[in-house]
């Protein structure tokens, strides 16, 4: 019998991934043109450093990091640069963006792709590759890599967990990831753990991916510092400070870090892609997505160049199904559905998620009826029928002191609301709201 672990509140929403599990990830030919932003990351955007009519290379520098907190961005395909301009971005409305027109030949930048003797490397010498490389967190939050890697001094890390829970309906990515590169993932956590100093690791993953475990277990069984943690099945589990608790009984406490607890949470794609980097010189240039949900054709798990537009994924799904009302990019908990399908595909883009009108009614909310399910289902502990009360209100400052900013927006209490009310919408209004005034008051 598995032991299972798992954490307070959550829901277990229907999880549709037999749409893609069970599909082995396909490399997408190369797109005739990309699109590719410099804000990709949080923190600040890239600064653009080439211009129109420039000729680049695949993996050359196209935007060098403009701050401690910021990435550099990397040509995905080499040609000919044709514009820097806005373009819809995925996540804000417009973003500075470099559009390269592929010259179909993939010439790679020289220094990509030579082994690297990684024994020779310092700890110091690996978080520079990684952060070259321009790896971003590929879980969805994009915070540089190297950041994270970099604890400040007096925080001593002991626990590193590699989060393969992909706990979000719909996507597969990082099933298949673990399925089809167990091997390169364990190398990529093995770096993370010389880089912190660390002797302890877990990679969790939830128990309906019971073939990735099994791999997983297999790529680690000569190594006593890595244990791979099987999870419930349950959401948001994935989630940093759930992922926290359900392994390790650590609290992350209010408006804290895992750091401030010890512990650092890296996505099992992270861990991939910090591999290439140090192994391989390679920079993040290129992912796996999940193209998924009842308004695609043929679903299926793409390893796709960034910068590549939606609507070509779609196509090399079959195009869509008649009836699509919704296009998301991400999952249905905490994606964003987007206006258009020329956006281009960006470091943390884990999956396209397209709904028809019936798999995604319209919205018909009604007034609370204090039946308190979004209480009980939230993982923060938190009131979220008070926030959205008070957020209705304009009552911020009361909002604040019932933890509004602690909540991780994980979309539990939307779901399970009565009413149907979108309480993260109003979440996320507060919090908005809340910032500003904070920023204003400073100025």
């Amino acid at each position: 019998m598995v032991k299972k672990k798992g954490f307070k509140g959550g829901v277990h929403p229907p999880d549709f991934k037999q749409w893609t599990a069970e599909k082995a990830i396909w490399r997408m030919p190369l797109p005739r043109r990309v699109f590719i932003p410099l804000q990709q990351h949080t923190g600040t955007p890239a600064r653009a450093v080439v211009k129109k009519g420039d000729t680049v290379k695949t993996g050359q520098v196209i935007g060098e990091a403009a701050g401690s907190i910021s990435l550099p961005v990397h040509a995905s395909v080499s040609g000919k640069v044709v514009d820097v301009c806005f373009f819809p971005h995925p996540l804000f409305r417009q973003a500075e963006t470099v559009v390269i027109e592929s010259d179909g030949a993939d010439v790679w930048e020289e220094s990509v792709g030579e082994p690297v003797d990684m024994d020779c490397l310092s700890p110091d010498q690996m978080r520079e590759a990684i952060l070259k490389a321009g790896v971003a967190g590929m879980g969805g939050a994009a915070f540089p890599t190297h950041v994270k890697l970099s604890p400040p001094e007096g925080k001593q890390i002991d626990t590193v967990i590699l989060n393969g829970a992909e706990c979000e309906p719909y996507l597969t990515c990082d099933h298949r990831l673990m399925l089809e590169f167990s091997e390169k993932i364990v190398a990529g956590l093995k770096i993370i753990l010389k880089i912190l100093g660390c002797q302890k690791a877990y990679i969790a993953v939830e128990v309906n991916k019971l073939d990735a475990i099994a791999r997983l277990k297999q790529a680690t069984e000569d190594d006593g510092h890595i244990s791979i943690v099987p999870l419930k099945v349950k959401y948001p589990q994935g989630a940093e400070k759930q992922l926290i608790y359900a392994i390790t009984q650590r609290e992350v406490p209010s408006g804290g870090l895992p750091m401030d607890v010890g512990c650092v949470v890296q996505n099992v794609a992270t861990a991939f892609a910090i591999n290439e980097a140090v192994s391989l010189n390679k920079p993040l240039i290129e992912r796996v997505v999940t193209v998924t949900g009842p308004g695609v054709k043929e679903p299926r798990n793409i390893w796709v160049r960034i910068g590549t537009p939606v609507r070509e994924l779609i196509e090399q799904c079959g195009g869509y199904q008649p009836g699509v009302r919704k296009l998301i990019v991400g999952g249905p908990m905490m994606g964003v559905a987007q206006y258009t399908d020329e956006i281009p595909v960006i470091k943390g883009t884990s999956g396209i998620l397209v709904l028809t009108e019936e798999s995604s009614p319209p919205p018909s909310s009604r007034p609370c009826i204090s039946c308190g399910k979004c209480v009980e289902a939230c993982p923060m502990g938190l009131m979220p029928n008070m926030i959205g009360k008070l957020v209705e209100h304009r009552r911020f400052s009361e909002a604040q002191e019932y933890g509004i900013l602690d909540c991780i927006e994980c979309g539990c209490c939307a779901y399970v609301c009565s009413s149907k009310i979108n309480l993260i919408h109003l979440i996320r209004y507060g919090k908005q709201e809340i910032r500003l005034a904070e920023k204003q008051k400073g100025m």
